[in-house]
């Protein structure tokens, strides 16, 4: 398909600058800083913009230009310039960088060679201006610090890399904090389509909607509903949770709950309270205790099971983050796990199999929820819609050491390895 020189104005919207400071900078006119001006008219150049300049104007560019015009001053070098290096074309140039098809393997080595040692260096802008996709995948997410967060935008990043895209990842500190333009500026030039794990604050879904790229949320709060979103079955995985203590013989079971901002925590916490019903457990509000997804309030909540004057015999917990937090606690207070309380937890995070006892936990589909976000996002960049909005994919319970059957049920058959062989459900070292 054949591509058009860009306007100044989409040369402009490129380059994060005003109409004005573009004209200036391509026309050597005062007011634009060196770096500025050695940026548009780089971007000029590799995108092949044309103004139609006068002689006078192309003579004050070429005297407040030198970087761009003379070619005895060293600058980057451009595609145009690796392609006359290489003996190909910017097309087949322009392909192997890209890792399309259509070079051969032979081909492509050569080009890259090259261009590693010309020290050639993608610009994504022009890229996305030329041909509309820049080969970049945004990510933006709140605390990588988080043992989830991170594992998540780990797997988004090697299914990005699986199809050829490079990622940009833009993290905030906090779950309130709206996008600044700036942001939304960054992404929009320099991402083909952005994955979300979205902050709490109400308004922030519709900011971004506002930078026109395409979006895909992965657990996104109830109140940013309206994106296109993937999630793994909180509500089916809290009832297998729930299902495998109450067949273990618990009555007494208490719950730490999730950042109930977002939709994961409240269909846990749904899945829950069905369960007391279904199964037939102790009704007690005194055992839903606060939690928000963070180790802290794992700890927090361990302290208050602690001072009830009748204990839980067993603990559902909504995260594993916050699983390792209570069992901690209790285990520093003398509570034998599983022996005096079982511990279920939700994620299944590398750590849940190398702590003592190893927890058992909902797995959820790390691996596949990446992916899923990485091809409903280009499906969406390419202009196609999605066959749902809202994928939710499938979740595993993981039976590890940290359940068995409460006091007064010593018998084989209720040992959680047990109940979990009679399942066929998964039994982890």
């Amino acid at each position: 398909m054949k591509h058009h020189p860009p306007t100044l104005k989409q040369l402009a919207a490129a380059a994060g600058v005003s109409v004005i400071t573009a004209s200036r900078a391509l026309n050597g006119q005062p007011g634009v800083s060196s770096a500025v001006r050695d940026s548009i008219q780089k971007l000029a150049a590799e995108t092949g913009f044309s103004s139609r300049r006068t002689a006078s104007q192309q003579a004050t560019l070429q005297e407040h230009s030198p970087r761009l015009l003379d070619p005895h001053v060293e600058a980057s070098p451009t595609l145009a310039a690796l392609a006359a290096a290489t003996g190909v074309s910017a097309m087949t140039v322009s392909r192997a960088l890209n890792n399309r098809q259509g070079v051969s393997s032979r081909t492509r080595q050569a080009i890259l060679k090259q261009a590693a040692e010309m020290g050639y260096v993608t610009n994504r802008v022009a890229q996305k201006l030329s041909s509309g996709q820049s080969g970049v995948i945004g990510v933006l997410a709140t605390h990588l610090d988080s043992p989830f967060i991170s594992s998540l935008v780990t797997e988004v990043v090697r299914a990005a890399t699986a199809v050829g895209n490079e990622v940009l990842i833009y993290t905030l500190v906090d779950h309130d904090t709206r996008p600044a333009g700036s942001v939304l500026q960054l992404l929009q030039q320099f991402t083909d389509g952005v994955v979300v794990l979205l902050p709490y604050g109400l308004g922030y879904a519709e900011a971004l909607t506002q930078g026109k790229f395409p979006l895909i949320s992965i657990d996104s709060p109830r109140e940013h509903s309206g994106l296109p979103s993937i999630a793994a079955d909180s509500y089916g995985g809290a009832r297998s949770a729930m299902k495998h203590l109450a067949e273990l013989g618990h009555k007494r079971i208490a719950f730490v709950t999730g950042a109930e901002q977002l939709e994961s925590a409240q269909e846990r916490r749904r899945a829950y309270e069905d369960a007391v019903a279904v199964f037939g457990l102790e009704r007690d509000q005194s055992l839903v205790l606060p939690g928000d997804y963070s180790l802290a309030s794992g700890r927090a909540a361990g302290e208050r099971l602690l001072r009830l004057q009748r204990r839980p015999t067993a603990v559902f917990v909504a995260n594993d983050l916050s699983a390792f937090g209570l069992m901690a606690v209790l285990q520093e207070s003398g509570v034998k796990i599983p022996a005096d309380m079982s511990v279920v937890g939700f994620d299944d995070l590398p750590g849940a199999s190398q702590i003592h006892p190893g927890l058992t936990t909902i797995r959820q589909p790390m691996a596949e929820l990446g992916r899923a976000a990485v091809n409903t996002l280009q499906a969406i960049a390419a202009g196609l819609r999605p066959v749902t909005d809202h994928l939710t994919l499938p979740t595993e319970l993981v039976v590890r050491g940290s359940t068995c059957a409460p006091r007064g049920l010593p018998d084989q058959h209720w040992t959680s390895r047990g109940v979990a062989r009679k399942k066929g459900v998964r039994i982890a070292p």
